[in-house]
This record gives C-alpha cells, sequence and structure tokens, in this order.
C-alpha cells in the first residue's frame, strides 16, 4: 500500500485502514509471544545497525521536519524534542541495542505456590498482545517503543505526530530494514502511514484488534485518547513536577540541583516546573539569582517576588503549569508540611523531589508524597527510564493500575496463571 495515497483518508478509509493493520499485527503478535530471547534480540541490534547505516536518510527528513516546525512556529521547547543531530540518532541506535541486552520478561515466573490437593500453581509474565501508541513530536520515541514491543513480545502499531512524520517514516524504515533482516515479522513494528486525525480515532476503536493504547504527549492528546478510547489506555500525563528545599538542605547541593532540575532540558517530562523553598532556609535569593543567570524566567510568589527584582508575580494558574520551557514558579512554604499541602493540591503524580540532609524528613517525604517517582537529593531529570536502568521507556505513567513510572519492558506484559495437575477434582 503506498504511504502517500493514505494523507488524507475519509473515516471509512481509517477504519479500514486500522482494520487490516490491526489484523496483520495481531498474526504478528502470535509470533513474537513464542520468539526466543536469541530471535529478538537478533531483531533489536539489526534495527539498531540500520538506523546508525541509514543515520543521513534519517537526518535528511529530520531537517525537512524542522524546517516545517520553525516555519509553522513550534516552540523551542518542541523544537527541541524534535531535533536529531548524529550525537541524538547515535543514543537512538545505542537505546535499541540496551533494550536487546536486558532481560526478557516474557515467561519469567513471578510466584509459585502448591494447594493442599497437590496442584501447582504459577503466575508466568506474558506479553499484552497489540500495543498501540500515539504520540507527539518526538521521534526517538519510534525507536523506543518498536524496540520495547519487541522486546517484550508485542507488536506494536505506532501513530506519531505531524511535527515529526518525516523523521518517524524514516527511523521506521531502518527498524523494517533490521526486522526483514532477522526473519521476525514486518508486521510487528508498524507505522500509520496518514497523519489524518480519523486514524487514530479508528485506532481508539479497534476493539479486539488492540490490546492496550499508550498515549504519550500534551493535555490534549491525553484527554482525547482517554475520551474516546473503547480499549484500556496506560495514560501518561503531564509533569508538573517539584523540587522542595528543606530548611536543613545542604546549599552546596541544593543550587546545583535546583538549576539542573529546572535547566538542562527544560523541555523533557522530568523537568522541575515549580520549586518550593523552605522559609527556614538560608539562601533562597541565591537560588533564585542562578536561575535568572541561567536564562531562566522565575515567577514567584508574594515573598519571591520581594526577592529579586527579576521575578515576576506568578499567577494563581503557574502553579499548575507544564511549561515545558525556561521558565519556573518559586514559593516559599512553612516547612515540610507546607511543601507537601502545596504538591498535594498541583502535583500532577509524576516525579516530585526533596533536597534535605534530615534523613526523617526525607523518608517522610518518601513515604507521603503520592507521585509514581519520588526522589530525595537528586535531580528529577533523572525520572526517565534509561537511567532507571530499564533501557528505554515508552512513558511515564502517572495512574495507579497495571504499571506505574517508567514504563518500559515489564510494564508491557500481563501475567497468566498455569495450574499443573495429577487428576485432581473439585469436590
Amino acid at each position: 500500500m503506498n504511504a502517500e495515497a493514505l494523507t488524507s483518508p475519509r473515516p471509512a478509509d481509517a477504519d479500514a485502514l486500522i482494520a487490516d493493520m490491526g489484523a496483520r499485527a495481531r498474526v504478528a503478535a502470535k509470533r513474537l509471544a513464542v520468539a526466543s530471547t536469541t530471535e529478538k534480540a537478533a531483531a533489536l541490534r539489526a534495527g539498531a545497525a540500520q538506523l546508525r547505516t541509514q543515520a543521513a536518510k534519517i537526518l535528511d527528513a529530520n531537517a525537512r521536519d524542522m524546517e516545517a516546525g520553525q516555519a509553522g512556529g513550534l516552540t523551542a521547547a518542541m523544537l527541541d524534542r524534535l531535533r536529531l543531530d548524529e550525537d541524538r540518532l547515535s543514543a537512538i541506535a545505542d537505546a535499541v541495542d540496551a533494550v536487546a541486552a536486558l532481560p526478557d520478561p516474557v515467561g519469567r515466573e513471578i510466584d509459585r505456590a502448591v494447594r493442599p490437593n497437590g496442584m501447582e500453581l504459577s503466575r508466568v509474565r506474558v506479553p499484552l498482545g497489540v500495543v498501540g501508541i500515539i504520540y507527539e513530536s518526538r521521534p526517538n520515541v519510534t525507536a523506543d517503543a518498536a524496540a520495547l514491543g519487541l522486546m517484550s513480545g508485542n507488536a506494536v502499531i505506532l501513530r506519531g505526530g505531524s511535527e515529526a512524520v518525516h523523521s518517524n517514516r524514516a527511523i521506521h524504515a531502518a527498524l523494517a530494514a533490521g526486522l526483514a533482516a532477522s526473519g521476525l515479522p514486518a508486521d510487528a513494528v508498524q507505522l500509520v502511514p496518514t497523519q489524518d486525525r480519523a486514524a487514530v480515532g479508528a485506532l481508539l476503536r479497534a476493539q479486539g484488534l488492540v490490546d492496550i493504547i499508550i498515549p504519550r504527549g500534551g493535555k490534549g492528546l491525553v484527554a482525547r485518547v482517554q475520551d474516546e478510547a473503547r480499549v484500556p489506555v496506560l495514560a501518561h500525563l503531564d509533569g508538573i513536577n517539584h523540587l522542595y528545599i528543606d530548611g536543613a538542605a545542604d546549599s552546596a547541593k541544593a543550587l546545583p540541583l535546583a538549576v539542573n532540575a529546572k535547566m538542562r532540558r527544560t523541555g523533557i517530562c522530568g523537568a522541575t516546573e515549580t520549586i518550593l523553598i523552605d522559609r527556614a532556609y538560608p539562601a533562597p535569593l541565591a537560588i533564585v539569582d542562578a536561575l535568572v543567570q541561567a536564562g531562566c524566567e522565575v515567577r514567584g510568589d508574594r515573598d519571591v517576588v520581594a526577592l529579586s527584582p527579576h521575578v515576576d508575580a506568578a499567577s494563581a494558574g503557574d502553579w499548575d503549569s507544564e511549561y515545558l520551557d525556561a521558565i519556573v514558579s518559586i514559593a516559599i512554604v512553612d516547612g515540610l508540611a507546607g511543601a507537601l499541602a502545596h504538591i498535594d493540591a498541583h502535583s500532577s503524580r509524576h516525579t516530585d523531589a526533596i533536597v534535605t540532609e534530615d534523613a526523617a524528613a526525607a523518608d517522610r517525604f518518601l513515604a507521603e508524597v503520592d507521585s509514581a517517582i519520588v526522589m530525595h537529593n537528586a535531580s528529577t531529570q533523572f525520572a526517565d527510564g534509561g537511567e532507571f536502568g530499564l533501557g528505554a521507556e515508552i512513558g511515564i505513567a502517572t495512574g495507579r493500575l497495571h504499571a506505574r513510572g517508567p514504563v518500559a519492558l515489564e510494564g508491557l506484559t500481563t501475567y497468566k496463571w498455569l495450574v499443573r495437575g495429577t487428576g485432581q477434582t473439585r469436590p
């Protein structure tokens, strides 16, 4: 089927397209479910090799997307997410290789028990089946999602954002070449060949073909998926992340942590968006000044505005904003209790961190903050599957069901019960 001919399908055409892709994905998923670790790893290594071999094509495709994004007025943060260079593309290929080297979760025994009647029960990990992944602007997700899906025994249907359409197609082509060379079905990793929104709707309605949908993007995308999906959704919500600087914080740690957590990369979901400073902390102005000198716009409450002429007054909406930009909100709070209350009211349950040398305060923060990732004396920028030793991630799940935090291989599996008897009948 010609991808260019599918740029604007009518809704009926979109339903037919997704039905065809889903049917082929289900066939591929059956093959992947019984593929050996060696087979899956070989396919991923072949895909990584193709990413390196086809680097020039991929970078040329990305340059087209960057040019269109700049002409279309994408923000600096969005352009940073979109941009590929030799180092970033090399890192993408390395991440695919890293997934190939991870322990295979499929078939792993979770637990085992023997009933009084002699029946042996065990739970083992199995793939989810067919995973639909809808994402925006980040071309690395194409490779990460394909690699994680394949290694966990799932077929994936990818639908990337229009901002990265050429980059996604080039990356997918390289991965497909690797699959073809490995002998595993090419339909294990499919990219929806149209940017028409009707295809997203069709994917969300694909009951019986798609087992789970994972959205990775802004509030608008996630809200649409949650509203329209007829299949289960593993949601990745926005990252309204907090860094709390306790009165017992070591200033030699607090200042670089604050700058890194906000400014290392402002456009990623692990970036800190709000800094809370204990009223007892002796050097709040140094935190503000360091951020301003790093090129960050600071918005603060009344106490922070009084510290520096470089601070603008924060609005009520600032405390609930994921800026994904060089902007931060700062508030002075009354100790740990004040920080906990603010986080409970405004956190998106993604990642929150405390800087303190008080072990009791750290333990209370870690216990009481109800987020997928809670940190002590570490930058929120570490909220990443690769940094957690998971090889890569499909996203940070902020809900409570099935998986939470970085979703990688184990998060893309479920389990089944195996019962082994010797002829037992139930009385």
